[in-house]
């Protein structure tokens, strides 16, 4: 048969064409069935894919097949072999001139999965074969229509060598399979569901697993089963207690039951996202599966269990009803999100969970919301899909939702989201649909509404309070700055949550007050005295407040605010109203400083008197993060950020010394471990009051940092103490790296935690560091883990990353130009860093937008970085 040579190279092409949303148009042809068989090849795999293909409407356009990046064998059209006249192939397609209505197409293609580097489409990870086709790679398998609109039943036939891949996998339920007499064996799975391409999973290998199953509400038991290598089998088990507590929480809170035989997990080593739902097969990145106590952290359990659930939620919620198209991408993943967040919430401390969404939200979103990509929840316009995989997408998507949870109560929530899922079933469908199931639902009109998907930006809300005759009055002015494409925007429909507390610290009122207005007034009648607003309770939109509030009155919220989010944010904006100013002027001013000091020693007082939720005491005692003041500083000077945070660290450090070696000694549990809300608190409590007193200098302090490290019968203890320890001025801290990296450079996942640290440590010669730890055997710049924890790391080092140099920028500048030719999707997420060149001071400024344009002057740039840095250059 003819074979068509299409090499990698021939796809790095610098003309991007944009697809817009209001261009989009219905398949021209449908694929109802598909049966694959894949033989796979120690370095050729064969891939023969049927396809039962109908045209879709009366027309007599040709057949156009999605196709990358492998050779074609050969093509049969109603079992008969077409020659080269009959079809075109190019680079990025095969198109069949003249097809009847209906027709079985068959085509075979060969691919060399150990060879790609792109993890996209079919390749190998530690030997093993794996797929991923979210968004666009099922076209690097075989031609198809490769768009998430086209839904088909799934048969898939996997024959592979017995000895190296004893474990064969797809999606659906397993059927049969047998042994050859050449050494291979074959399996064959079918998913009765409909799906979309992107949702097709293969897996095959030498993996164990454990399995454990699950009984539905109606009386169907699932299999369930989680794979891995074998020296990882004992790190499953938090995992499957994750997945079982995940589906116990679907069908509890929306009424929602798992449809298979058989649940598949597995995890790997090399995976450019963090998990895929593919139905009945989730790959994931084994860094949000693999946990045990000596090798996880707190943080690394709570990941696993909400990317598990989060995963497991999407089979209804983007699977059973998945996307149109690609601009429709948050109606899975911004309703998931929405999801897993509150599992999350009802797993563990609610107000923990609220404050750490929104540090990411703030640190992140508002951050993207600001720059050269802002584009809205539902984008307009893409070029690179892979590029919109985005915290506006995911984050911005779930806050979106939870206003909806937020303004219709649980209930009517829940009676809109049974009218989707019960409408919608097995349907490609768009954000629109799911808002008019809301709407019908509810009896409700969500118009305006809507603008939180079709514009971009970050509103924000400037507050203005005034008090006359008992009456308190509150007015709200929104306003949501200009972004790419967008420069006039409509007033968003913004519900803010709000309670009034009375100079006795009572709370007189809570509300939720809906703005639908440029400028809105709500008057509250009743008051002896000026009562103290506590605004935006629990988030309640993501919107920035713009709100004079003394010091004073947000000392009265530290101490009186019943909603712990209310609290933190209280503390977060008092130490702002220090660090701001302070970061302006190079100096910090006494008088704030007092009042801050005043809040923590309260609040610490109070915890010594009642002891509290230790988790959110600790996220009180922590100032806000380097990322997140960065956005409200105009422009930004990242050297006095660090300077000015560093040393009001310092000053709080030496003056509530005493509190924090109280908390550290009453916090310190040296019980049996265990992942319980309160274990979890104490643990997260000590090791924040640990980082203060280190920074003290005191010897014996550093000396309390290595016993802890020395004596952690846990990894949040260990890695608290080693990360403490390497970011501090102590000069025995090499001997504790170096053990660090004896005991644990066998476990990729807590070498990736050695790495991070260390490009993230204060330490004057950083940039050095990190280019020596290049060089470590188990650094791989082709292991998408191994470049997150060490380059990606390294670019939240605000002190190092931006030197005045320039050093920083050009080292990450050189890591995207090589990871442009190893794996774009990478490279595309690390040239973001340079996004808000515009937003720093000089010579900051100037010297990333040197290096913007010396990546994009580079020959051979791939679509998905060239659409980032093209934009961030406009």
């Amino acid at each position: 048969m003819l074979e068509n040579d299409l090499s990698p190279s021939s796809t790095n092409s610098s003309e991007n064409k944009t697809i817009y949303l209001k261009d989009y148009q219905a398949p021209e042809f449908l694929i109802s069935s598909v049966k694959l068989n894949a033989n796979l090849g120690e370095t050729d795999t064969l891939i023969t894919s049927t396809l039962l293909i109908t045209r879709n409407g009366n027309h007599t356009k040709p057949l156009v097949l999605d196709g990358e990046k492998f050779n074609l064998v050969g093509v049969k059209l109603n079992g008969l072999d077409l020659s080269d006249s009959d079809y075109r192939v190019d680079d990025h397609s095969l198109t069949i001139a003249v097809v009847p209505n209906d027709f079985v197409l068959e085509i075979e293609t060969k691919l060399q999965p150990h060879l790609n580097t792109e993890l996209s489409g079919l390749y190998q990870s530690s030997g093993n074969f794996c797929t991923q086709c979210e968004a666009e790679g099922f076209r690097r398998i075989t031609y198809f229509l490769d768009r998430p609109d086209v839904l088909s039943t799934y048969e898939v036939t996997i024959v592979a060598n017995k000895k190296s891949c004893p474990v064969l996998l797809s999606n659906g339920n397993f059927v049969e399979g047998a042994d050859n007499d050449d050494g291979t064996h074959w399996v064959r799975w079918n998913d009765p569901h409909p799906k979309p391409c992107y949702l097709f999973a293969l897996v095959a290998g030498d993996l164990e697993n454990i399995s454990d199953s699950f009984t539905t509400q109606s009386g169907n038991k699932v299999e369930l089963n989680i794979y891995t290598q074998a020296h990882n089998i004992h790190k499953c088990q938090h995992a499957m207690e994750s997945l079982i507590n995940s589906m116990k929480w679907d069908e509890k809170v929306y009424g929602r039951e798992y449809d298979l035989e058989v649940y598949n997990i597995v995890a790997v080593d090399d995976f450019n996202m963090g998990a895929m739902e593919n139905k009945g097969l989730n790959i994931f990145n084994s860094k949000y599966v693999l946990a045990d106590q000596e090798s996880a952290t707190d943080i690394d359990f709570e990941g696993i269990e909400s990317v598990i659930a989060h995963e497991y939620f999407h089979n209804w919620s983007g699977n059973r009803v998945t996307c149109r198209d690609w601009f429709q991408l948050s109606l899975k993943e911004g309703f998931t999100v929405f999801r897993d967040q509150e599992f999350s919430a009802d797993m563990g401390s609610r107000g923990v969970k609220r404050i750490r969404d929104v540090q990411r939200l703030r640190a992140y979103q508002f951050k993207e919301d600001a720059g050269p990509m802002a584009h809205p929840v539902r984008p307009e316009s893409y070029q690179e899909i892979n590029n919109f995989y985005t915290v506006t997408i995911y984050e911005k998507g779930a806050e979106v939702i939870r206003m909806m949870h937020s303004m219709l109560g649980v209930d009517g929530f829940r009676k809109g989201t049974d009218l989707y899922f019960d409408t919608f079933d097995g349907q490609a469908v768009t954000t629109e649909d799911f808002v008019r199931c809301m709407e019908q639902a509810n009896d409700i009109d969500l118009t305006q509404f809507r603008l939180w998907y079709s514009q971009s930006g970050t509103p924000e809300v400037t507050v203005e309070q005034r008090f006359s005759n008992n009456k308190y009055i509150i007015s709200f002015i929104q306003h949501c700055p200009e972004t790419p494409g967008q420069t006039e925007k409509k007033p968003f429909q913004i519900p803010i949550s709000l309670a009034l507390f009375d100079e006795h610290g009572s709370k007189r009122l809570e509300q939720t007050v809906i703005v639908t207005d440029t400028k809105q007034r709500f008057e509250f009648d009743g008051f002896e005295s000026q009562p103290t607003v506590s605004l935006l309770r629990n988030f309640s939109a993501p919107i920035k407040i713009i709100c004079d509030q003394s010091d004073e009155e947000l000392a009265h919220l530290i101490k009186n605010d019943d909603n712990d989010f209310s609290r933190w944010e209280a503390m977060q904006r008092l130490s702002l109203n220090l660090l701001l100013p302070a970061i302006e002027t190079g100096s910090i001013d006494e008088k704030r400083y007092k009042n801050l000091l005043n809040a923590f020693d309260s609040i610490i007082q109070a915890h010594k008197k009642q002891a509290g939720d230790c988790a959110v005491l600790s996220e009180m005692l922590t100032l806000p993060s380097s990322a997140y003041i960065a956005e409200l500083c105009s422009p930004i000077n990242p050297q006095s950020i660090v300077e000015i945070k560093d040393s009001l660290v310092e000053k709080m450090a030496f003056d509530l010394e005493q509190h924090f070696k109280y908390l550290y000694d009453e916090s310190n549990d040296k019980g049996e471990f265990s992942l319980s809300s309160q274990a979890v608190a104490k643990r997260a409590l000590k090791n924040t009051a640990l980082k203060y007193l280190v920074v003290t200098k005191e010897e014996k302090y550093y000396e309390l940092a290595q016993q802890q490290y020395k004596a952690a019968t846990n990894m949040t203890d260990s890695l608290a103490a080693f990360s403490i320890i390497v970011d501090s001025a102590w000069l025995e801290k090499k001997s504790i790296i170096d053990d660090f990296y004896q005991r644990w450079h066998k476990d990729s996942l807590v070498s990736d935690k050695w790495f991070a640290i260390q490009a993230m440590s204060n330490e004057p010669n950083a940039l050095e560091n990190v280019k020596q730890l290049m060089k470590v055997p188990e650094f791989s710049i082709t292991n998408p883990n191994k470049v997150r924890s060490l380059i990606g790391a390294f670019t939240s080092n605000i002190k190092a990353f931006h030197a005045q140099d320039g050093s920083g920028y050009e080292f990450i500048a050189d890591q995207v130009i090589e990871l442009n030719d190893i794996n774009p999707q990478i490279a595309a997420r690390m040239v973001g860093v340079f996004n808000n060149w515009k937003s720093f001071v000089d010579p900051c400024s100037i010297k990333m937008k040197k290096q913007i344009e010396r990546i994009n002057n580079h020959k051979g740039l791939t679509k998905d970085v060239k659409e980032i840095v093209s934009k961030a250059l406009l």
